[in-house]
């Protein structure tokens, strides 16, 4: 008798369980909707989403990608993950925002980078290029990062910091560089200690870590960015699929992770939970931090209208990776967003992984 209400009850668990994925499934069905016809065509390998709002969350892979645990690289969603790692240190007084980068890499001098600050790398207004003018030289060297840092050190300012935003994943570099400096460890390790261990973020790694090579979804580099071997046939060893890429670790793009892992990054921002950051420095990422008439940044993020999709409101902030990621957090309507594709951004307009996110927004507008 004891048997046969031991089996009803979990038979009646499971259903409750699979009922409860259906109606989460049934609300966000658009977004669904558009990511398996994007996986069924073929436009898109590979895809993951994970939305949480008000307490509940729906996740769920799509074509390649066997389960919401599918680890993408991340592109520049990567940035915010290292910043927040240089921003544990901050909070340990271990330095401060309007510190000279000078004080910390002394040679980073003359020209003016004397005035470049550490907020100013962080909210993309140092005058640091993107990336480097022989990028494509250091990957086919297998470069490692410190010369990464020793080229963004010598690299000329294209404009006096402070004065106008210019997009940098120098400028991330350098940042990240200051924290290894104070730490004491390389980037890799630190964001694994400060960041992915403290939020449970089991499916992610800075370079690859503990994971091999064919457990992360391969970008489809036949779309790639100029800048990531695209368009080069010779670019396979060191493009974003290359074994040499992949274990690099890169600061400004070198991150992998799942779609639940960004989430629950995301909501350690949104919810404030001070499980790495204190409040005062969370809300410092997730607000803007450059002067009237230049483009709104947080510490590492974008804040705005511009972070998040259509629907969003004005206290949004997210980021966006040139792989084919898309991921924001909006405190209005208490919701996270994240879709990660194998399709790069630059391989169609509208891409797919916008058109999800879009979908996400309007449905939790809508409700």
């Amino acid at each position: 008798m004891q048997r046969r209400s031991f089996l009803k009850a979990g038979v009646a668990a499971v259903l409750a369980t699979n009922l409860q994925a259906a109606v989460q499934m049934a609300r966000w069905k658009e977004a669904v909707a558009i990511l398996e016809q994007a996986s069924a065509s073929g436009q898109v390998k590979a895809a993951s989403m994970f939305v949480s709002s008000k307490g509940e969350s729906f996740s769920r892979g799509f074509g390649a990608a066997e389960s919401a645990d599918a680890m993408f690289l991340l592109g520049s969603i990567s940035k915010p993950i290292a910043v927040m790692s240089l921003l544990t240190l901050f909070d340990q007084k271990q330095f401060a925002l309007d510190d000279g980068l000078k004080k910390f890499i002394p040679e980073f001098s003359g020209d003016g980078r004397e005035r470049v600050t550490i907020r100013h790398l962080l909210t993309h207004v140092s005058g640091l290029p993107d990336q480097l003018a022989d990028n494509d030289r250091l990957r086919k060297s297998h470069a490692p990062l410190s010369r990464f840092v020793e080229h963004a050190t010598r690299t000329p300012l294209e404009f006096a910091s402070g004065s106008r935003y210019q997009y940098s994943s120098m400028g991330i570099l350098l940042a990240s560089h200051v924290a290894e400096l104070i730490s004491g460890v390389d980037i890799l390790t630190l964001v694994d200690r400060s960041v992915f261990m403290p939020l449970g973020m089991k499916h992610s790694a800075q370079g690859l870590g503990k994971f091999k090579l064919d457990q992360v979804v391969s970008v489809q580099t036949e779309h790639a960015a100029p800048e990531a071997g695209g368009g080069d046939p010779e670019a396979r060893e060191w493009d974003w699929n290359s074994r040499y890429w992949r274990e690099l670790g890169a600061p400004w793009g070198g991150t992998h992770a799942s779609a639940p892992d960004v989430g629950r990054f995301l909501s350690e921002l949104l919810l404030e939970r001070e499980t790495v950051l204190k409040v005062s420095t969370a809300r410092l990422m997730t607000t803007n931090q450059n002067v009237a008439g230049i483009t709104p940044r947080g510490l590492g993020l974008g804040v705005g209208m511009s972070a998040g999709s259509d629907a969003c409101s004005d206290r949004v902030f997210g980021h966006t990776g040139s792989t084919g990621t898309i991921a924001w957090a909006d405190p209005a309507t208490q919701t996270v967003c994240v879709v990660l594709t194998s399709l790069p951004a630059r391989a169609v307009n509208p891409h797919p992984r916008d058109l999800a996110a879009k979908a996400i927004a309007h449905e939790v507008r809508g409700s």
